[in-house]
């Protein structure tokens, strides 16, 4: 056992906390916990993860992270730091070619709108013009034809049934409704909605409503370890994913759950099909805890 390992356990044993409750605390497998005592870092999932496990087990125990770092640097892997600008220097160069070709594509629907607004005004003028060159004049018409005009509607008004009025009224009366239930029918069901309600540190936590499926699905872009729980702090895996794995859970008769996401720049989260958008910058908090309240949608 190095000198850092016995500083955390005794730590630990001060706190009264046992390696299965530190467990519960830090979301970190117990052997991950074991091996960092013993000073076998070999058991970890990467080399990567070394420095991010040390630093929860010592915020669990009340220790200063950054001292402990300082005091025992030659007891942790000096690789972590070699790992992680590796990583982040991926996702600043993807945000940097999505923001350069996101201005491009900004331009491009403007310059569409005005070529579609001068067109549609050159066919009004040139359909204007047409009507008018092929419009005749007209005459006026005599004293005579006025007069039979108004002969002609005064004898259809004279013999058109009395009860037309009575059946356009009833018509008119019975338009609101069928424009209300229309109205009903068409009324567009709610949409889903995932939204961040709070965060802390790491930690945020998210609310999901409108519907009835619960559908997760972790997809890595590159190595990240990631783990799993469900409403009763189960845990559904814990692993090392690759670039291009994915892992898929249904979670639509739960009510939480708890992501432990390692690598959080490598790491999508899709709900129902649908990204979430990290409340924290992946760059900036590389080690993330997700969590996710389900209320199902009520039964209409």
């Amino acid at each position: 056992m190095t000198e850092l390992g016995i500083r955390l356990k005794e730590a630990r044993e001060a706190k009264g906390y046992s390696l299965d409750d530190l467990q519960k605390i830090t979301k970190i497998q117990k052997r991950y916990l074991v091996g960092i005592e013993e000073g076998s870092y070999d058991a970890m999932p990467g080399k990567f993860y070394v420095r991010a496990f040390i630093k929860q087990y010592c915020e669990a125990v009340g220790l200063p992270s950054e001292v402990i770092f300082e005091e025992y640097k030659d007891d942790i892997p000096t690789t972590y730091d070699d790992e992680i600008p590796v990583s982040l220097s991926r996702v600043q160069s993807r945000k940097s070619v999505s923001e350069s070709s996101g201005k491009v594509f900004d331009f491009v629907p403007k310059l569409l709108i005005a070529l579609f607004v001068i067109g549609a005004l050159v066919v009004v003028w040139v359909f204007w013009q047409g009507k008018v060159g092929d419009k005749a004049p007209e005459t006026q018409p005599s004293e005579n034809q006025e007069q039979v005009a108004v002969d002609e509607n005064e004898k259809a008004e004279k013999e058109k049934p009395a009860d037309v009025g009575d059946d356009q009224a009833e018509t008119e009366e019975d338009a609101p409704a069928q424009e209300e239930d229309e109205a009903d029918e068409e009324e567009p069901k709610s949409e889903q909605s995932l939204d961040a309600v709070n965060t802390e540190g790491k930690k945020t936590t998210y609310e999901l409503k409108n519907t009835d499926d619960f559908k997760l699905r972790l997809s890595a872009k590159g190595d990240t370890w990631i783990g799993v729980y469900n409403t009763e702090d189960d845990l559904l895996f814990e692993g090392l994913l690759k670039e291009g794995n994915e892992k898929e859970f249904d979670f639509s008769k739960e009510k939480v759950a708890y992501l432990v996401i390692g690598n959080a720049a490598n790491t999508d989260i899709s709900v129902n099909g649908k990204m979430l958008e990290y409340k924290v910058s992946p760059t900036e908090v590389v080690r993330q805890d997700i969590v996710i309240n389900y209320e199902r949608e009520a039964t209409q």
